[in-house]
């Protein structure tokens, strides 16, 4: 009897030890200002989706409820005393609150919950989990599963072509780095090449004078003898014969000296204007974020031609893919521009301007119509790409096409270059603010198309 009262005991004291939602005895509890007392990680699960003691439903916030020490103590104590092992965890299929079968599914908050989670959705509508009911929502549930996997595989590729676009800033950068190092290469030895000339100069000028300096010494010094020897004489009388010698001392002494102005008269000028031949300006750079995949351009952005094979560069938004185009660097708003383009043999190409709404993404009919004034070369025919097309009265093959842009006057005129010949104008419209482009369509050759350089000219006042 005095065994069945201390068995009877011992269960009211687990009872009492057991926290209310996960049916096990106390880990490190807490208690709440409504005195009931939970495990802390119970307690932090229940609040991420109410806010209510999950006992009498009683508001409170996280940070009112306090560790309790006595009761943690008493639960430690019993631990030790019975040897108390706790259940196992819960399975992917149990509830994390409560550690039941989810057995029920939620069609508002669509998610399987527990019998004991019920009553937190009373007003819910409550399926049994395998009911014949439940077959439509699992089959909408598959249907948002697929369509979250596609999302997945949807973003796995666009982190893979955000990866390859990394890639590729480091290669331009790479291949822009090599570009600015090459350059300032050639001008720093057109520089030393430049010092060492003039240094040159100077040493070998520096030479002849100290030479004739030193010749006129030497004459000097046998005159200076002879006159001694006449000494007496010179007392008395001045020897006409020996003015001219007077004379050329007195030319030696304003000839001989250096002329620094050749050497360090406007020098840092002198040099830049020597540099005028080693550097080229070009009126128009490519823009290689618009170039097609299938065009290869120069380390230096002045000429293109076709690549064998489309090229590893990013599908960004500015890119023609699958138009065979390039862009000019840089948009015109107002002024005048000029450009000249090496065509060379090519059989086919298209030159102009575009505004730089243009299609990109597309195939698109070259036209004035669809932003785009520009002239052709295709089957030995010259062509105005207007809506109609106009066939251009051309007698030779022109090896190199000169494009006047005038922005103010709303007009693009092109010209053969080596001629001076005019082909043909276009006159446009373009909205407020908007940028019209050099447009290059160098077709899939071989041989490369290439912007003519600039003649650079210096004026001074």
């Amino acid at each position: 009897m005095d065994v069945d009262m201390e068995n009877e005991a011992s269960g009211a004291l687990r009872r009492d030890l057991t926290c209310p939602v996960c049916q096990n005895i106390f880990s490190d509890p807490v208690l709440l200002p409504c005195t009931h007392s939970f495990c802390r990680e119970c307690l932090q699960r229940s609040w991420l989706f109410n806010k209510k003691c999950p006992f009498c439903r009683e508001l409170f916030t996280e940070d009112q409820a306090i560790a309790n020490r006595d009761l943690k103590n008493a639960c430690d104590t019993f631990v030790k005393q019975t040897n108390w092992t706790s259940p196992p965890k819960p399975s992917e299929f149990s509830c994390t609150l409560h550690l039941k079968p989810l057995e029920l599914y939620c069609e508002l908050d669509e998610r399987l919950v527990c019998v004991d989670c019920a009553t937190l959705h009373s007003t819910h509508r409550l399926l049994l989990r395998h009911s014949s009911q439940h077959a439509p929502l699992t089959h909408e549930l598959n249907g948002k599963v697929e369509y979250f996997e596609k999302k997945i595989d949807l973003y796995g590729k666009m982190r893979q072509t955000l990866f390859k676009t990394v890639e590729y800033i480091k290669k331009q950068a790479g291949a822009a780095e090599n570009q600015i190092k090459e350059e300032f290469e050639r001008l720093h030895n057109f520089l030393q090449a430049e010092e060492n000339m003039r240094l040159k100069t100077l040493a070998t000028e520096v030479k002849e004078k100290i030479s004739n300096v030193q010749e006129k010494i030497f004459e000097t010094e046998e005159h200076l003898k002879s006159l001694k020897d006449h000494l007496d004489t010179l007392k008395n009388e001045l020897d006409n014969e020996d003015l001219p010698l007077l004379m050329r001392v007195s030319k030696v002494e304003k000839d001989c000296l250096l002329v620094m102005s050749k050497h360090v008269g406007s020098l840092s000028f002198n040099i830049w204007k020597s540099m005028k031949d080693c550097v080229h300006y070009y009126p128009v750079v490519l823009d290689p974020n618009t170039a097609s995949p299938w065009l290869a351009l120069s380390p230096d952005m002045i000429s293109m031609k076709e690549s064998l094979e489309p090229l590893p560069v990013p599908d960004n938004p500015d890119r023609f893919d699958p138009c065979v185009f390039v862009l000019g660097a840089e948009g015109y708003t107002s002024g005048k521009h000029k450009w000249e383009v090496s065509v060379g043999d090519n059989p086919k190409w298209i030159l102009g301007v575009c505004k730089e709404s243009v299609v990109r993404k597309k195939m698109f009919r070259v036209s004035t119509t669809g932003g785009v004034w520009a002239i052709r070369l295709s089957k030995g025919m010259y062509t105005a790409l207007t809506q109609e097309r106009t066939q251009l009265p051309v007698n030779s093959c022109p090896e190199k096409i000169c494009v006047r842009l005038n922005m103010d006057k709303g007009e693009v005129s092109f010209y053969d270059g080596l001629a001076e010949k005019h082909l043909v104008s276009f006159t446009f419209k373009l909205e407020k603010g908007e940028k019209m482009y050099p447009l290059f369509g160098p077709g899939l050759q071989n041989t490369p198309m290439t912007i003519v350089p600039g003649k650079v000219k210096i004026h001074t006042s």
